[in-house]
Parts: C-alpha cells; structure tokens; sequence
C-alpha cells in the first residue's frame, strides 16, 4: 500500500449493527467444539459397534487482493513492508502451520493480480516470456484467482498471454463473464484455465469456489468484447444453486467488486453461501491487538470479519485484506458435516508482510527473489536514473487528491495533453484542440514527488497506462456539461472519473444533484453540480448551471481510454483522432520542450491556480 492511500469508512450506523453482530456471534462461534472424554472400559465395546460422530472440517483461507504489480516493497516509506518475495514466504509459512494443525488451507485472490506501471512493463518488455507478476503468482501456490479489472487494462490478448504463460493449474474465475467473443480468452476457458467456479478438494472435502467481477469492467478498463452480465447476484446465486445440486455444501464467493461494501449488500441477495472474500477496494479490518503496518491503525474499517446477513438472515463473515502484498488475510473456520460454519477462530485476521528488524520479519523467497523482484528492480533502477528534468515545486499526485480536486501534478498532466495535441494536430488532420481533459484515475503515482530531478520513473509512475493521446472533435457544450457532470458524478466514492483539466476553469457544487447515466451513456438522471464553465479565452460555455445560448463546440484532447466511454465518459462513440504517442511520452515532451526542462512554482503552484473550484454557493 503506497503512501497517501486513502480507504472509505462504513457508515455509523452499519458500523453498529455489524459489531454487535459480530459480538454476539463470536461468543457462540469462537468456542471450540467439545472434546468428548475418553470412554470407559464398560462403554467401550458400545462406543466400537456406535455411529462415527462425524468430525468438524476446519479451513483455513489464505487470502489477498489488488497485488497491482507492486512487487519490489510496499514504497518509498515502507520499504521494510510488502514485496511478494515476503509475501510468498509468509504465505508458506501460514500454509505450512495451518496444515500442522490439522487444518485444509486455501490460497485465494481477489482479483488486480497486476496493473500498469514501471514494474508491469519490465514484464511487457520481455514478452512473449511469462510475465513477472505470472511467475510470482506460480510460486505462490494460488489454488485459484478472481479476474479484476486491471488484468483487463493492456486487452484481451495481454490478459491471455499472461494466463497462457502460467505453469500453474489454478483456475482464474469470474461467473459473470462471457468471453466467447474473445477467442484467445474463449480457448482458455474451452481448456478450464477460465472457468465460473472450481470445486476444490481439501482434506477430502469438496469446497466450491465461485468469482465474479465488477460489472463496471466496460467503463473502468479495456475488455473489447468481452461481455459482463450485470446482475451479479443472479450470476452468482445460479452456480451457488449448482454446485449445491452437485453436492458441494462449502461455498465460498469471491468478489472483485471495488470494495466490501459491495459484498456486505451482495450477501443480503444471496442464499447458501459460506464466505464472502471481497476484492477491489483493499479496506483494513482488524481486531484488537492486531500487528499492522506503522500508521493503518486509523485506516481500520471494521472487525475481521464482518458479518453480514444473507437473505435467509444468516450470518456470513465477508472479508478483505489492503492490497499491494502488504498483508495476508487469514480466515480460519469450521464446518459441521451440513457445510455450516461451526467456529470462527480468534486468530483470524490480517497478517502484515514484514522484514528488517521487526519480530515478525519475515525473509524473501529465495526463487521469487531471484526470478522476479530482482530483474524487476534492475528494470526500474533504469529508469530510475534516466533524467528527463526537474521541479522547483512539489507535485501532487496522491490518490486522494486527483480524484477529487484540482492539483499541480494534475495541471502539469493537462497542459502536456494540450499542449502535445496541438503540436501533432495538422500532421493527423486534426483540428486544434481548445480544452483537455484527464481523469483522475489515469494518475497513478499516489505520493508527492518532491522538489529536485524528475526521472523517467516519476513520469512512469505518473501516466503507467497505455493510453493513447487523442482529440475529439465538435463537442457541444450540452454534450461537455454531460462530460464534466459525470467527472464530478462520483467525488464522495473516490472514483477515477474526477477531472484534471487545461483550457478552461469550471465551478461544482458538491452537494447538488449527481448525473446518472445508463449503460449507454445516456442521461437517466440529470445532473445539477457543474454551475460554471468558461474557456481560456473568456468565453462562457455554462453560467449559473445552464448552458449559455449560442455557445460554440469545442475541440477536446484527452486520452483514448476516455473518448472509447471510459469511466462513463460520454462521448457516445464521438469519432476522435489517436496522435501516436502515450499520454506518458506527452508528458516528458512537454517537459523538456515547452517548459525547458524545469516545472516551476510559479507556473505550477502548489495546491493549483484555481482551475477547478468547489462551492456550495451557485452564483459564482
């Protein structure tokens, strides 16, 4: 988890009945069932010709979520943290003494196994070789992984050269795609490498696994024309009803929803299931007395687990663990022979990835060492040395920030697509772009890089996706307030939409109406918080939130990924001009030729220069 990541609290009241829950469950769940004493001599010709008692199946899940290629550490100010050379011995370890108490262990992952940036593309530059993170995974030992949505993030062909170059026969699971338009990804499903769920023997016992995926794959990441049912529940309820058809009473359903909230409503819609592992939003929940990293303390969300009721009322623990190889989640339980939960062992919980000198330091993975975090950090020592110029002032870039206000990193962003769009214009028969527009969730960096050198690394991690610098042409400002009422549509959820913007200024009010759009991109519900819009050179495009009569098109940069829907951005297939180069390349093209190598202060103030403001008052 790299610095500045923030996590979203559950409501009060949720917060309330879920600890109660959690308590008075605990006290019958967490007692251990009773040893019957030994029998008698009298007893003991009765107790040889009696009926076994059947035995409780105890299981202990291993869990973890959102790895996101952070395979080195855990960042710049946890280097003693995370890794996945750690995480595969800690993993080993939690496996090797689970099975020495007589426990069946399962390693499972929610999903975002890698993602974009400086690592990730150390893999990429050795294709058609098993990438990295493929590797790392292996040697982990997964018995299955969900598919999130960043897997998705390269296409298609990327996510199935990455299954393709995995020596290991661990399913990857969603029940709620369709990959038949896809053929490379419909041969592996066809072989099993894809499947809606598995049936897992452990200890002799059959658990059936199911996964699903966000259905907002299609807006927040690549799929092309891979198809997502919408009704996850009734997905999952589908396979949850099979697999009991075929006798498998141990279910567990994980979930790469983007957060646990997600699961906690999903359990209310479901029936006959044991476990909810959530994926996507990497929420910290902890009990008392738990080992956590140095300051998540104040990131806890809730108890591990949280119980949530199922529709027939039962209690279902859902849990997650934060992401990024920092923790490995623990769920240690107990089943009767009907493949209910019995017992929920106290020694649930997170268990953080730690090494230097801390007691609980754990020692890198000697194969995942040398295979995979050793050539990774070659690659990104590289670039790491490779000056492309520097900054007189501090840039924001922290997660939290770009996703909900004007920043100077975000600024720096949108004069680079602007300014690099503009220079390539006439070369593609494109128009001469007036605005641009990035999202939020296209900046990835999550940390402040400090005044000094800027290196290719910093850029990387900036803009690590392979998107496309691209313009729009004649875009009405009906159609542009639609855009920017959907930028701001998700502010309070954190969501990636939020706008970093050159050209213009505009003004939003947080507590009006947000813009609902269907799957289309169609407006279903209007939105009332864009108030303000006007153009570098004066002109209004919206006042007082009304488009102004007569207010002309406008010609937009922005990336691919933007102009194809993404992140609900509607465009509604508006034709656009791709330019050829990465927003990244736009990035260090403007650096070192507009700005001559140097970000300044004054041009890039710290905090922004008042492009994007927030109020509540609508007559500025």
């Amino acid at each position: 988890m790299t610095a500045g990541r923030s996590r979203r609290a559950l409501p009060f009241t949720l917060v309330l009945a879920l600890l109660l829950t959690f308590a008075l469950s605990a006290c019958a769940l967490a007692e251990p069932p009773t040893t019957p004493s030994p029998p008698s001599e009298s007893t003991a010709e009765a107790v040889a010709t009696a009926t076994p008692v059947p035995q409780a199946f105890r299981l202990t899940i291993l869990h973890n979520n959102d790895g996101e290629s952070q395979l080195i550490n855990a960042g710049r100010e946890r280097e003693d943290f995370g890794g996945v050379a750690r995480f595969a011995t800690l993993v080993a370890k939690l496996r090797q003494e689970a099975r020495a108490s007589g426990s069946g262990v399962l390693v499972l992952s929610a999903g975002d196994s890698y993602q974009a940036g400086p690592e990730f593309s150390a893999s990429l530059a050795r294709s058609p070789e098993p990438f990295y993170d493929i590797i790392a995974l292996d040697l982990i030992g997964y018995d299955a992984l969900v598919l999130g949505n960043h897997e998705f993030d390269f296409g298609p062909d990327v996510l199935a050269d990455a299954i393709s170059g995995s020596a290991s026969s661990a399913p990857f699971l969603s029940v709620n795609l369709d990959f038949s338009g896809e053929p490379r990804l419909a041969a592996l499903a066809a072989a099993g490498r894809i499947a809606r769920s598995a049936v897992l023997v452990v200890n002799g016992e059959r658990v059936g696994v199911i996964g699903a995926t966000t259905p907002g794959l299609p807006y927040l990441s690549s799929p092309r024309n891979v198809r997502v049912a919408k009704d996850v529940a009734a997905v999952i309820q589908q396979e949850i009803d099979a697999l009991h058809a075929a006798g498998v009473n141990k279910i567990i359903v994980v979930n790469h929803l983007q957060s646990v909230f997600g699961d906690i409503e999903l359990a209310a819609a479901l029936r006959g299931v044991d476990v909810l592992i959530a994926g996507g939003g990497d929420e910290l929940l902890a009990n008392e007395g738990a080992l956590l990293l140095p300051g998540d303390a104040e990131d806890i969300v809730g108890p591990y687990p949280l119980l949530a009721p199922d529709a027939d009322g039962n209690d279902v623990p859902v849990v997650v663990a934060p992401g990024q190889y920092t923790y490995v989640g623990r769920l240690i339980v107990e089943f009767n022979a009907a493949g209910s939960i019995t017992a929920i062992d106290p020694a649930s919980g997170p268990v953080r990835v730690a090494g230097g000198d801390y007691l609980d330091a754990v020692v890198p993975h000697p194969a995942v060492q040398e295979q995979v975090v050793t050539p990774v950090s070659e690659f990104v020592d590289a670039l790491a040395r490779s000056a492309v110029g520097a900054t007189e002032v501090p840039l924001d870039g922290r997660r939290r920030a770009v996703r909900s206000q004007e920043t100077n990193q975000g600024n720096l962003i949108a004069d680079a697509l602007l300014w690099q769009a503009n220079v390539l214009a006439e070369h593609f028969g494109a128009p001469q772009a007036v605005i641009a527009i990035q999202n939020g969730g296209g900046i990835r960096n999550d940390n402040v890089i400090p005044t000094g050198t800027l290196y290719e690394l910093d850029v990387f991690s900036m803009t690590p996706f392979p998107n496309f610098l691209s313009i729009v042409p004649d875009i009405p400002p009906e159609q542009l307030k639609e855009i920017l009422e959907n930028a701001v549509s998700r502010v309070e959820r954190g969501a990636g939409r939020f706008p970093q913007i050159a050209g213009f200024t505009f003004t939003w009010d947080p507590n009006g109406t947000a813009q609902v759009l269907d799957d289309n991109g169609q407006v279903v519900m209007p939105g009332e918080r864009v108030r303000d819009v006007r153009l570098a050179d004066g002109t209004w495009l919206v006042r007082d939130g009304d488009v102004v009569a007569d207010a002309g098109s406008v010609h937009v940069a922005t990336v691919n990924f933007l102009a194809l829907g993404g992140d609900q951005y509607p465009y509604r297939g508006a034709p656009f001009v791709s330019l050829g180069v990465t927003y990244r390349q736009a990035i260090a093209n403007y650096i070192a030729q507009e700005l001559g190598g140097v970000v300044t202060a004054e041009r890039y103030p710290e905090g922004g220069e008042g492009r994007i403001v927030a109020t509540g008052d609508s007559s500025q």
